[in-house]
């Protein structure tokens, strides 16, 4: 199940995210390991607000701000926000944006790690019921530190800037228009024809491995062999479109060969101007992967998983 977030908020607080100090009180550290699971392709890393037990957290490149989003708590799980405000918190689907209680300049622990003066939101609907997971955070590890995502191990090492990369990897220009969301040039052949440029942002929620906008000024023709699906749940409502399988899709010098992919309509699947596709978990757990905001460069290693069949 596709989790579409997609999050817009319009005012973003100065804010801070660093390790907490250890027994000699320092600050600064040049790299910490946080472990994490892989639900249905997706990345959950442990979050802890105070002393409140552990959540089941998204890594989420589409949460373009620092701070954390959660829903589906259970009625026993105390959260205090300070001084909480009402807002509508907008994202893919057709319906209207959720509602939600928001506070700014709070805490929260990512494994070890403090991140301080964050953005809290609690959704106060129930929109994503069903899901197993229980919230997302991306910007506040993303903007901050270079991130290493090691998919066989399933550790996470967040690097400081700057850091050196070794000639084993490949790395792949990443540009951020109006936002702080991650994209990168690709290309796509669809129907084994040609294979066409393509302008792709990277959702680490989404557990496909590619997704294609159909819009009137697509770049591609549909496959002939597609079928009708549900493609998710956004936090403006569901997402219907249909599923196939396309020829192959490039990422600098790998070819990943007949990769399942949705098809949703642009209008409501995304939120981001000129994109032609969304790159997901499913393509990107097939390599190592480090992401470097402020280097503007995607790096990736294919690593023991890069031959499995879609």
């Amino acid at each position: 199940m596709m989790i579409s977030l997609a999050l817009i908020v319009l005012s973003q607080p100065s804010s801070s995210c660093k390790p907490s100090k250890n027994v000699n009180g320092i600050d600064r550290i040049e790299k910490i390991e946080i472990p994490f699971r892989l639900i249905a392709n997706v990345i959950i890393l442990p979050i802890r607000i105070a002393d409140s037990r552990e959540f089941r957290v998204i890594l989420d490149t589409g949460m373009h701000f620092e701070g954390l989003l959660l829903y589906n708590l259970d009625p026993e799980d105390s959260v205090t926000l300070d001084n909480p405000v009402e807002v509508l918190v907008p994202g893919a689907g057709r319906d209207e944006p959720s509602t939600a209680l928001m506070a700014d300049s709070m805490s929260f622990y990512v494994g070890k790690l403090e991140c301080k003066d964050q953005r809290i939101i609690v959704l106060q609907n129930n929109r994503m019921e069903g899901m197993l997971s229980e919230g997302v955070t991306g910007y506040s590890l993303f903007g901050k530190y270079i991130v290493e995502i090691d998919y066989e191990r399933m550790i996470i090492t967040l690097h400081e800037s700057p850091f050196t990369v070794d000639s084993s990897w490949e790395f792949i220009p990443m540009t951020f228009k109006t936002n702080n969301i991650p994209w990168i040039e690709g290309t796509v052949n669809v129907n084994g024809e040609e294979e066409m440029p393509a302008s792709f942002y990277i959702d680490l929620a989404s557990p496909d491995a590619l997704e294609l906008l159909v819009k009137e000024d697509m770049k591609f023709r549909l496959p002939d062999s597609l079928e009708e699906a549900y493609l998710g749940t956004g936090l403006s409502g569901d997402i219907y479109g249909q599923t196939g399988r396309i020829a192959s899709l490039k990422l600098g010098s790998f070819r990943l060969e007949d990769v399942t992919t949705s098809f949703a309509p642009a209008d409501v699947r995304s939120k981001q101007d000129n994109a032609d596709g969304i790159i997901g978990s499913n393509s990107l757990r097939r390599f190592n992967v480090i992401f470097d905001y402020k280097g503007c460069r995607l790096y990736l290693k294919p690593n023991t998983h890069f031959n499995e069949p879609f």
